[in-house]
């Protein structure tokens, strides 16, 4: 998804040659074939987007797999991308990385500063350590490698897998479902009160180009060695009940939402403290809503032409 985006943003401009290679092309779990493809297109810039993702349930159920996977992609990426020289690289990893109680809005500053979410701890260590290996190589080699966590994404793109995606298309795949089929109610994972933040993919897109394009002095004047990560999102956020309730207008689901109380409900908030972003000139331009109504249309486009995942 967020590759996706990326890549539409960057096929509008005329100076820009744009080197690409799908998963059946290139397994980046593959150190010998990664440095391979590395030495052969011999990049300017990459921004690394490829991970395994999901939601609570995925990542409660594949831990091993999450920590595994990600680890693996960004290290051969990273490293190849260093022996062959080169020099800007964008590592995109997850507001997932700050502590389960961290102050809200979660300031960069709030990375390490207490115990995970025990639900996606593999997969929030992983993207931590792809921060790291970018600082690493930025203070041992001199190159110029950032990072950016971005909040909860969502788009044209998305996974709609009923079991292990994301709360926004699981929902809205589920409240469609139960629209078509006039279902009285709808049961929802959680008590429905956690708050979270969520940025459109395109949006995600243009955050990206923004700060690997920014001059390094500029880009310095926000971040440190060692603290070198920009989040990325909105500044604000809604309940799950809230976004529930959104979801099932744009859907067109009448019936009830029920909320299992039985079932996690993940960190109390998740909004990320985007005052560093809004200093080096990038703010989030698609509210929610329409984002939403886009992202449903886009679903239900390819849900007629048979290529939804999931499906």
């Amino acid at each position: 998804m967020v590759g996706s985006a990326i890549l539409r943003c960057l096929q509008n401009r005329n100076d820009v040659e744009l080197v690409t290679a799908s998963r059946a092309e290139l397994d980046l779990t593959n150190q010998a074939a990664v440095q391979a493809f590395m030495q052969k297109t011999r990049p300017d810039q990459i921004y690394l987007a490829a991970a395994k993702v999901g939601g609570i349930h995925a990542n409660d159920t594949y831990p091993a797999e999450f920590i595994h996977e990600n680890l693996m992609v960004e290290c051969n990426v990273v490293h190849a991308a260093h022996l062959a020289d080169v020099q800007k690289l964008l590592f995109l990893g997850s507001s997932c990385i700050y502590p389960k109680l961290a102050p809200q809005p979660m300031p960069e500053e709030a990375l390490l500063s207490g115990p995970l979410e025990p639900t996606n701890e593999p997969y929030a260590i992983a993207k931590i350590a792809g921060i790291k290996l970018c600082e690493s190589y930025n203070r041992q080699y001199g190159r110029d490698y950032r990072s950016v966590m971005p909040t909860n994404l969502y788009g044209p793109g998305d996974n709609f897998h009923p079991d292990n995606s994301h709360v926004i298309p699981a929902l809205m795949r589920r409240l469609h479902e139960a629209a078509r089929a006039q279902l009285a109610e709808v049961v929802i994972w959680g008590s429905g009160t956690p708050k979270r933040e969520f940025l459109h993919v395109d949006d995600m897109a243009h955050a990206c180009v923004h700060v690997l394009e920014l001059p390094l002095a500029q880009y310095q004047t926000h971040t440190s060695p060692r603290l070198s990560h920009l989040n990325v999102g909105t500044g604000t956020d809604c309940s799950i009940r809230e976004l529930a309730e959104s979801l099932a207008r744009i859907t067109g689901f009448t019936g009830k939402l029920a909320f299992d109380t039985g079932k996690p409900d993940g960190p109390p908030r998740k909004l990320v403290d985007v005052s560093r972003l809004s200093a080096l000139g990038w703010t989030a331009g698609i509210p929610l809503e329409q984002g939403l109504r886009h992202t449903y249309a886009w679903f239900l486009q390819q849900q007629t032409q048979g290529a939804m995942r999931g499906y």
